[in-house]
């Protein structure tokens, strides 16, 4: 049985690993190199290739046929050009074909939340749920779908970009020129943005978090509040729509505890068509590990 490769091209940093088709979560090489997408596409391309030789290298096992890889952004299955990446020197640059050149091999590619998803649906916290939405929520707000153990890409490549879905038109803007997203509002800018228009001062989150727990900061409990009033209502869209067996919330806006607690699955009721909300609401178990394990989960057998 042929190991299971995977890259996870970060905004910051490279990561590849290579499995053990006997234990998929136990890596036998990983490794990490720098990006440094300020140096240009093509400097990316060429770190991908030099990590690709230093895995070889290190573990005494040849490139393999396919290569699964993580993206920021989505490969366009109509022009087959990158796009949506906030690595902004990727978009509209045919990745997929010049890495495939670049390295000899297939590549399967998913987007980051893909990956993510992918690796808790197969490796971790939602091992053995058939379906499984797998939710990024950070600086930024992206999800996955995965149905009986594969990635569901959809129609344009964007399936799950549930963080787009605008809740408020005249809310605040987004990245992408849109107002009131899912993004914009619960992604960690946006609790700071809001925290600081509510009370006149600048926090990071990790401080608004501590203030609203302490119960002596009414606009920290406010923002928190806000936190998981819109993420019930945003999360109820996908549970209408694909009503999964599990949801995994990953980013370190998913590791606010108030998300998990029995209010904010009362809320969710609420939000639902359904008189009860039964799903499990889930805390990711492979930490940094999920967005390389997920890429390599493309292409395991």
């Amino acid at each position: 049985m042929e190991h299971p490769w995977g890259i996870d091209l970060g905004g910051t940093k490279i990561e590849g690993v290579i499995l053990d088709p006997a234990a998929l979560d136990r890596p036998v090489c990983r490794l990490r190199v720098p990006t440094e997408s300020g140096k240009g596409y093509d400097h990316v391309r060429a770190q991908i290739a030099k990590l690709a030789k230093m895995i070889s290298s290190e573990s005494g096992l040849p490139l393999p046929k396919r290569i699964g890889m993580g993206t920021p952004g989505v490969i366009d299955p109509h022009t087959g050009k990158l796009k949506n990446s906030n690595t902004q020197c990727l978009n509209g640059q045919r990745l997929q074909d010049d890495l495939e050149a670049d390295l000899g091999v297939k590549l399967a590619m998913a987007n980051d939340a893909n990956c993510f998803a992918l690796a808790e649906a197969t490796l971790g916290a939602a091992r053995g749920f058939p379906t499984v939405f797998g939710v990024i929520l950070g600086t930024g707000v992206g999800g996955g779908i995965v149905v009986d153990g594969r990635v569901l890409n959809g129609c344009h490549g964007i399936a799950g970009e549930w963080g787009q879905i605008v809740l408020d038109p005249h809310g605040p803007l987004s990245n992408y020129g849109t107002r009131g997203t899912v993004e914009a509002l619960i992604a960690g800018p946006g609790l700071e943005r809001f925290y600081a228009e509510q009370s006149g001062h600048a926090r990071k989150l990790k401080e608004i978090v501590e203030r609203a727990h302490a119960h002596h900061d009414l606009h920290a409990q406010a923002t928190i509040n806000r936190l998981t009033d819109t993420f019930a209502k945003a999360i109820g869209l996908i549970i209408d729509v694909l009503d999964p067996h599990a949801i995994v919330l990953g980013g370190g806006v998913g590791n606010i505890e108030a998300l998990y607690t029995e209010e904010t699955r009362r809320k969710i009721t609420a939000a639902i068509f359904n008189p009860t909300f039964e799903a499990a609401l889930l805390k990711p178990t492979l930490g940094d590990s999920a967005g390389v394990f997920g890429a390599a989960m493309l292409v395991a057998d």
